[in-house]
């Protein structure tokens, strides 16, 4: 137990530092000191200590040698109570306490103990310097996925980080953002799906890469060509829930005890996928461990997981962090092999893990939950279960992150930013962009789509979801927004709202208390007195209607596909504050939609076929199991499948070159070739050297093609273009396809843009093997691109051959 002088020292700094560590209900804070860096002499003039004495603070030296004499003045003790969420610091030194726990998974949000957002009701109670009672809210990642729009999914996480930098300066915030979600949806009833960017896998790893860059680069300091180690962050982001994690609570299945039993091949090709394009191509300075085990052992105490893949495999530059709270839950929940909540501790430390969070959302006694590594790191110490150097190694990842974020020094350019630079017009203007960009149409009989305001001078509003109840539009992890415009207000703004009127729109779905984190569907369906509710709207109106759909996960909606009284139906997602507006500017014609379902629409029927409990992704014949995903399902029609979305105009494709088809040899060693599965019946005999380990090989190969997108209709709009690669179809256990690129563009009505594509041949045409080696195949395979619209001319393709010289 700590002094009291010590304690008495502990609150001076915590109540002159950026983020005071406080109780949740403290709302006090207006008008104390804010400070936005450790290393300012006034500051250690203020607790009493001289700050020339400590090199950490020397900002000529190098990072590592701060961080190294940072630690060295730490006593084991002191050492140990920053293993935690809650950092307390080390006041004797003059390093603050730091609240690790921030959320920005489509905006700053009120998750978690650290950003404080202030109560308008009390607007003179405010913490830190100013007060500040919104934030930007975007729509949320699965309606951002559905753009298909990389540079849409970087502007959203510059923009957040901007907000984020402000908050710091005001005394709001942290500088760690424990996001985005990036685990891929296996299962349509998994309850987050509306976290995440949907089923693809490569589509994921895009997102998690844009979305990181965002957050963390600053500019001029993004290239590869810089130390990655002293490289300067904006913010830092996060890449969860590592790995295979995608069973929240299903029939007495939680998260908690839930071992995922997962074949290697599926590890690779699917699961650790979008983790890998995060760290090594995003430079991600974090990646969260979850919950659940994989194979029998609990993901945070994983050692090849962590150290192995994580660290030694990938380059991680940053640090690991737990779930909350993914330690205790081994020792509580799992029993992961009998062990004691100290054996636990010491057993995530050794695996690699640098951070603890805790349960701090629980109170008891007064204070918070504390996490496991800082309430029993000492006995695991004392036990002699716990080495001290690996302590040191946790802390030399967690200070060195931040110091590249500028806690220690500051960082000049980001420090005027304040209240002004959130909630500011242009990023309340890019939300409203990002809702109307994820927008999906997905029926549109006879055109009965967009309304003319002209025309149809009123419209009946329908439906549970018109006014946005709680707001529903919001999602999860979500702070309050600068406005809140509801469909119904979007809507009336340009049209008479009438008890009855030749259209009606109808505003359904699901929300938060179906689906979300902890909560996994128990079916696919709407609930049973919406849909009855619907039929008797459309049955009753004069004219088909119009159905608005918001939800994350898909919604087996065929009663409503197939019934010629239900006009059109589109897709809105959970759109977030500006989704009123956006979904007015849809319907009304002033926004074209251009979205494709990042995630497959299955009928209810699927829920029957296979448990969500499976983790396998082809299909097990012995089981009776379709398999999961567009890539490789191979079950009956589903309603929707990934890629589907309609426009106002339409649009084909034309191949510029490459129409024959195109030839790749490889230079291939021996010891390069590896062994690959044929279907039964397909070959004569297998080729001399059937495939090339990636790994082994230099990848330099490209396949290069343009191809012209024509909009042949009536209305300017844009377009996603999603290219797909094709196995060789003799070639066992391979993906249906795969998409390996995609880009948006915009096209004038009755012009064309041409858009060009180069396909890195290892990238592109790779595929895992069941061995778990990822091998480019010999054979044809074939480059395939979808329009989305099946009721025009909806795909070109074209043949890659490829083969390999010894």
């Amino acid at each position: 137990m700590a002094s009291s002088s010590t304690h008495l020292l502990l609150l001076l700094l915590a109540t002159i530092l950026i983020v005071p560590r406080a109780s949740s209900h403290d709302d006090g804070g207006a008008g104390k000191a804010v400070y936005t860096k450790v290393c300012d002499a006034s500051r250690f003039e203020a607790a009493g200590l001289v700050m020339s004495r400590y090199p950490y603070c020397n900002a000529s030296l190098p990072y590592a040698d701060r961080v190294h004499d940072l630690i060295g003045w730490m006593t084991v003790e002191e050492k140990v109570s920053n293993l935690g969420d809650w950092a307390d610091g080390a006041p004797r030194i003059g390093l603050p306490p730091y609240m690790w726990w921030s959320e920005a998974l489509h905006g700053l949000s009120s998750t978690g103990p650290t950003t404080k957002f202030d109560d308008p009701k009390k607007p003179r109670l405010h913490s830190g310097r100013a007060a500040v009672f919104n934030g930007t809210v975007f729509a949320n990642v699965i309606n951002s996925a559905a753009s298909f729009n990389e540079t849409l999914w970087m502007s959203i996480g510059q923009a957040i980080s901007t907000e984020a930098r402000a908050m710091y300066n005001l005394g709001k915030s942290g500088l760690t953002y424990w996001s985005p979600n990036i685990n891929v949806v296996r299962d349509p009833r998994w309850g987050r799906a509306l976290e995440t960017p949907g089923e693809d896998p490569y589509v994921v790893g895009r997102y998690a890469v844009n979305f990181v860059r965002g957050m963390q680069d600053v500019p001029g300091h993004a290239s590869s060509s810089v130390d990655p180690t002293s490289r300067p962050l904006k913010t830092a982001a996060c890449c969860k829930h590592y790995a295979a994690y995608d069973v929240d609570d299903w029939y007495g299945h939680n998260r908690f005890k839930f071992d995922a039993r997962v074949e290697e091949r599926d590890m690779v090709e699917t699961f650790q996928r979008p983790f890998e394009m995060c760290v090594r191509d995003g430079d991600v300075s974090s990646v969260m461990c979850s919950y659940n085990r994989v194979n029998g052992i609990p993901a945070c105490a994983d050692a090849r997981l962590l150290s192995g893949t994580i660290r030694r495999d990938w380059g991680l530059h940053g640090y690991i962090v737990s779930d909350c709270d993914a330690v205790r839950v081994m020792a509580l929940n799992a029993t992961w092999l009998g062990y004691t909540a100290v054996e636990a501790s010491a057993a995530v430390l050794k695996a690699g893990l640098d951070l603890d969070c805790g349960m701090s959302w629980i109170v008891q006694d007064g204070k918070p939950v504390m996490d496991f590594l800082t309430t029993y790191g000492m006995e695991a110490v004392r036990m002699g279960k716990m080495r001290e150097a690996d302590i040191d190694n946790a802390l030399t990842n967690l200070y060195m992150t931040l110091m590249r974020l500028g806690y220690f020094d500051g960082m000049p350019r980001y420090e005027s930013l304040n209240e002004k630079d959130i909630c500011t017009d242009q990023h309340k203007s890019l939300a409203l962009d990002g809702a109307r960009q994820g927008m999906v149409l997905l029926k549109n009989n006879d055109n009965l789509l967009p309304l003319n305001a002209d025309k149809h001078a009123a419209v009946t509003i329908r439906g549970p979801h018109a006014e946005a109840p709680e707001k529903v539009m919001d999602g999860d992890y979500t702070g309050p927004p600068c406005r809140y415009v509801t469909p119904l207000e979007g809507i009336s703004k340009d049209v008479k709202i009438a008890h009855a009127a030749n259209v009606t729109i109808y505003f359904g779905g699901i929300n938060m208390h179906i689906e979300r984190e902890g909560n996994d569907r128990e079916d696919l369906l709407l609930p049973k007195n919406q849909t009855e509710e619907i039929l008797r709207v459309a049955e009753a109106s004069p004219n088909p209607i119009v159905l608005v759909i918001l939800c994350g996960g898909g919604i087996d909606i065929s009663f409503a596909h197939g019934n010629p009284k239900i006009g059109a139906i589109l897709w809105a997602g959970y759109p977030g504050g500006e989704g009123g507006q956006a979904i007015a500017d849809v319907i009304l014609g002033r926004y074209n939609p251009g979205g494709r379902l990042p995630l497959t629409w299955f009928k209810n029927k699927y829920i029957h076929q296979i448990p969500m409990t499976s983790m396998a992704l082809r299909p097990r014949l012995d089981h009776g199991y379709p398999g999961r995903t567009y890539k490789f399902y191979d079950g009956p029609e589903v309603l929707y499948p990934f890629g589907h979305g309609l426009s106002y105009t339409k649009f084909r494709y034309e191949l510029a070159d490459a129409a024959k088809g195109a030839t790749v040899k490889l230079a291939a060693a021996g010891r390069h070739c590896k062994r690959l599965s044929y279907k039964a019946g397909t070959l004569h005999a297998a080729p001399s050297c059937p495939a090339i380990d990636v790994a082994s090989h230099a990848c330099e190969e490209t396949v290069g093609f343009n191809v012209s997108v024509v909009n042949h209709g009536d209305a300017d709009g844009a377009h996603a273009v999603l290219v797909y690669t094709i196995p060789p179809r003799e070639v066992a256990g391979a993906p249906i396809k795969q998409v390996v690129a995609f880009q948006r563009v915009f096209v004038k009505a009755g012009s064309a843009a041409t858009m060009g594509f180069k396909l890195n041949v290892c990238k592109a045409f790779g595929i895992v093997e069941k061995t778990a080696y990822t091998v480019v195949p010999s054979g044809v395979s074939t480059i395939h691109l979808e329009n989305g619209d099946s009721s025009s001319p909806s795909s070109v393709s074209f043949p890659v051959k490829i083969s390999f010289a010894a």
